[in-house]
């Protein structure tokens, strides 16, 4: 009996690490992010219009997967939409928001410069920067303290900069992305939990109408956290190695990345509420795949240790993996929101799919 029982655990063992290296084989890992960008594709979806912010995030994870793979899928995706969105960020310059496609347009141009029409962004970026607006003086009393008022901005906006930044060869640029960045962190880093407040209502003031989760601990959405940390890969990622503020960069990537970690449940998947999981006790895509990435980003630059960080990004992907459909759709997407909300298998957004590419796109380049 017991030599029986000793042989089931051996074969279910095998099973369990077939499956696991079938999932990490390079060729699989592509092909599903082909077929995650195949179905976006065909389901296209935005908030307003089709330059806002969610297909920035989208267009953001396709351009990564282009860089990695250059399979010409990814490629072809990326400039059929810069020729339907004739090259143009959305239209409010002081919204970080609406410069997040920009971050695609600067890549493409990096594949074919004779193909882009950067001046559309060049035009936003020198609005957005430098041309008054009440936000950038911050209104009192109201959320919209700082330009980048919310932390879903830290990856909207500075990652394009950080791009353009080294397009234009020019420190004036990041030295500005730096000021409002470092404004953001001073109003919205909780440097005890080592996390994003989402926006100023989700700050601690001592007060019975303080926002609090089931258990009464401060909520701390998933989905904005991991704006956050995978906006920073991304800044770092184009950031130069001596530019005077990149210390400050590499710290609070660190500081996350390790709370991060030790917030990740053993399925893989983060809850929507970081210190609250019970609230909603089933994982999410968007906050997971962005985790993900930045995790993944972070062992395959040497920032993070690998033998503590590999087997988080390795469970991560799994569970991510386990969240695609078939036909490619990826599940389990938050709604769009700026607070912890449930999702489920059927739910879906493109930036979930962002998400989903941008992890790929990192895990692909894994040493095991």
């Amino acid at each position: 009996m017991k030599k029986s029982i000793l042989t089931l655990v051996t074969v279910f063992t095998l099973f369990n690490c077939s499956v696991a290296q079938e999932i990490f084989d390079t060729s699989k890992i592509e092909q599903a992010m082909v077929e995650a960008l195949e179905w976006q594709e065909a389901h296209p979806i935005y908030a307003v219009d089709p330059t806002d912010w969610t297909n920035g995030a989208y267009y953001t994870g396709v351009a990564r997967a282009h860089q990695e793979t250059s399979n010409q899928t990814f490629i072809a995706a990326l400039k059929t939409m810069g020729h339907r969105n004739a090259w143009k960020p959305f239209n409010r310059f002081f919204h970080a928001d609406d410069i997040a496609i920009s971050y695609a347009y600067i890549y493409i141009n990096s594949t074919r410069k004779d193909l882009v029409n950067l001046e559309p962004t060049d035009t936003f970026i020198q609005q957005h920067l430098f041309d008054p607006h009440p936000w950038r003086e911050g209104i009192k009393g109201k959320d919209m303290q700082t330009l980048w008022w919310w932390c879903d901005a830290l990856f909207m906006a500075p990652p394009v900069l950080a791009s353009y930044a080294k397009l234009k060869n020019d420190e004036k640029y990041l030295d500005e992305m730096h000021k409002y960045y470092k404004q953001t962190y001073d109003l919205l880093y909780d440097k005890e939990e080592q996390l994003f407040a989402r926006d100023v209502r989700f700050l601690w003031e001592g007060k019975p109408s303080d926002k609090k989760g089931e258990n009464g601990k401060k909520i701390f959405w998933s989905r904005g956290n991991g704006w956050v940390i995978g906006g920073l890969a991304l800044v770092l990622d184009d950031m130069p190695k001596d530019y005077k503020h990149r210390a400050f960069y590499e710290n609070l990537y660190k500081e996350m990345a390790a709370k991060i970690l030790a917030l990740q449940p053993e399925d893989g998947l983060w809850r929507t509420s970081l210190l609250s999981p019970e609230s909603f006790n089933h994982g999410e895509v968007s906050g997971s795949g962005f985790f993900t990435f930045a995790l993944a980003w972070g062992v395959n630059n040497g920032m993070l240790d690998k033998d503590t960080y590999l087997p988080s990004v390795k469970k991560g992907w799994i569970a991510l993996a386990k969240c695609q459909h078939e036909n490619g759709m990826i599940g389990w997407v938050q709604n769009i929101g700026f607070d912890p909300r449930p999702a489920d298998a059927n739910s879906w957004q493109n930036y979930g799919t962002g998400a989903f590419l941008l992890a790929g796109s990192e895990v692909l380049k894994l040493k095991n």
